[in-house]
């Protein structure tokens, strides 16, 4: 925890590995937060830590309560009170109605929907307390809509938009800035680039610009606060 007298505000990113959450974690490390790097796999996202400022690399399955539980409570005593949470974390699990299982259906639904149901009970009670927080949310074009092969992604991306949008109703009076940023696009990474060789790099989302919609999502004034916002590479058809 920070031995300075004026406490520096602190950042979990949930599900943080190369891409969004990378460069969601580094915008908010340059903004002077101290960082939490939640991932399932412990030593990647230790890894991914050392490569970030003031940051600190968790293991944690989302989908799993007790896990999740360890993980915040660890945070508050290594780093301090929570004040930013971004839900990251996805099962990208794509498949049609014909071929998905129910065991991929409920893996899908256990990450994007549950996973984010614990982080955010997780740091909800001391953000009341405060009067003052942001849970922000990373959805996708399937959280509005559903694709052929998307039977477990689509319905588990809706359920995380929707309870976002409860939470927002319930939370927003009590000062806590709920939001979610849809990414209509494919963003660039070196996994995406090698299926998607030849598209020009301006019709991919740049992760940095993912993650400077972020921290400005937890700048709007409280009078003018922004539930639901979109990011796009300007080339994307919609």
């Amino acid at each position: 925890m920070s031995t300075s007298l004026e406490r520096k505000p602190v950042a979990v990113i949930a599900g943080a590995g190369p891409g969004n959450g990378q460069a969601i974690a580094r915008r908010f490390a340059d903004a002077g937060y101290l960082v939490a790097l939640l991932g399932r796999n412990t030593e990647k996202v230790q890894d991914l830590a050392k490569e970030i400022p003031q940051a600190v690399g968790y293991g944690c399955d989302v989908g799993d309560a007790a896990a999740v539980t360890a993980a915040f409570d660890r945070i508050r005593l290594d780093q301090g009170a929570i004040d930013v949470l971004v839900f990251n974390a996805g099962s990208a699990i794509f498949a049609d109605i014909e071929t998905i299982t129910a065991e991929q259906f409920e893996a899908s639904w256990r990450v994007n929907a549950l996973g984010g149901l614990l982080c955010s009970q997780a740091v909800i009670p001391e953000m009341v307390a405060r009067g003052a927080g942001h849970i922000l949310f990373i959805g996708a074009t399937a959280s509005r809509r559903g694709g052929a092969q998307m039977a477990a992604f689509a319905p588990a991306k809706a359920a995380q938009r929707s309870l976002a949008e409860s939470m927002a109703r319930q939370l927003w009076p009590k000062g806590i800035h709920v939001a979610l940023i849809i990414i209509d696009g494919i963003v660039d990474t070196p996994a995406t680039r090698t299926y998607v060789p030849d598209r020009p790099i301006e019709s991919l989302v740049a992760p940095d610009a993912v993650a400077h919609t972020a921290y400005e999502l937890t700048r709007q004034d409280r009078r003018g606060w922004s539930f639901e916002v979109e990011v796009r590479p300007f080339l994307e058809k919609w």
